[in-house]
Formats: C-alpha cells, structure tokens, sequence
C-alpha cells in the first residue's frame, strides 16, 4: 500500500509539473506574440509607461524627450559659437545624461518593437490623413513636420516641460503645474485641430 501511495504521489506531481510547464509555455507564447502584435493594447502600453516612470522617479529622474533634444542641440551650438552664453550656461555642454538615455532608449525600443512586429518600414510620411490634408508634396509634409515639432519644443521650454517631463511624471507626484499643463494642452489641441482638419479629413 505504501509503495502504491509512493507511485501515485509520484504520478500526480509529474503531472502537476508537466501542467505547469505547460502554463509557462503557453504564458511566453502569449507574451512574445504580444510583443509581435502590429498594435499594443492601451492599457497595457499606459501600465507599462507608468512602470518606467516610477522606475525613472525612483533614480531621482523624471522622463522628459524634450530635454535630451536641448542637449543635443546645445552640443552643436557649442561647437559652432563656443563662447555664447546660452550654448555655455544655459544649456551646457553635451553629456550623456539621464535625459539623453531615456531618449536614446526610446528610439531603439521603438525599433526593436517594429522590428519584431514586421512594420519596420523607411518612411516620407505617406499616411492617408497627412496627403488628403497636406497635399501630395513630401517636402512640404516634412517642413509642416518640423515646424509643429520646432513649436513643440519651444513651448515645452516656456511651460517647463514637456508632455513626458511636466504632464506624466509630474502629474505621478501630484505637481499643480502638470495638470495646468495638461488642460492647456488639451484646450488648445483641441480647437486647434478641429479647425485645421475640419471638412479635409479626420474630423467631421
């Protein structure tokens, strides 16, 4: 009886590890054809920003994209006019910072996640909504590109940051600037777009 008892215990915790093993496999097929979707669920892509910024808080860092162009920026100003203020003083030299990493690890991300979806692609911003609204010229897309990224950048320096810095990590801890902020840019996006776009696609 007790040799049977030892087999049939036996028994039932290979079987329990050959389920469990099964689970894990199914759990990794899952989570890396996940990462191969064309397309992350939003709540997941939010719970997963919201890791990343209480792991960048918790380094004493706050995210910021806009921060790392400046450096960038200030890295050039530098070497074309070394003695000017701004490029000295203010901006400083160029350094491989937090800011910079985080920037710099956002662009391979981004890659490796295209990478692994299959949607890599060299782009002219060939999207529907961009031609329809824009019109067909490329160049002309690209000058509307960067003159709203250029405005971008620029506003985020007068409100003290930009949407990843002064909205996300700042509304984390509670900051009263980043819902300001977030009101702002939502009041102002808003009406904005609904009349750039209204009757030429996007907006009804």
């Amino acid at each position: 009886m007790i040799a049977l008892a030892l087999v049939g215990a036996i028994g039932v915790v290979r079987t329990e590890r050959r389920r469990r093993g099964e689970r894990v496999a199914s759990l990794g097929a899952a989570t890396i054809a996940g990462l191969r979707a064309r397309s992350w669920s939003p709540a997941l892509a939010g719970a997963a920003l919201g890791v990343v910024i209480t792991i960048s808080l918790a380094f004493g860092h706050r995210l910021s994209g806009a921060a790392a162009y400046q450096q960038l920026a200030g890295g050039i100003g530098a070497a074309v006019a070394p003695e000017a203020t701004y490029w000295r003083h203010v901006i400083g030299p160029l350094s491989l910072s937090w800011d910079l990493l985080a920037w710099l690890g956002a662009g391979l991300g981004a890659l490796a996640s295209a990478l692994a979806s299959g949607t890599f692609r060299f782009r002219t911003m060939p999207d529907h909504d961009w031609v329809e609204i824009y019109g067909p010229s490329v160049p002309r897309r690209w000058m509307i590109a960067f003159l709203g990224a250029a405005l971008t950048a620029f506003a985020a320096g007068i409100a003290g940051g930009c949407t990843a810095s002064l909205a996300m990590s700042g509304g984390a801890v509670l900051i009263p600037g980043a819902f300001a902020f977030m009101v702002g840019m939502f009041g102002g996006g808003i009406p904005t777009a609904f009349l750039v776009h209204r009757g030429r696609g996007g907006v009804p």
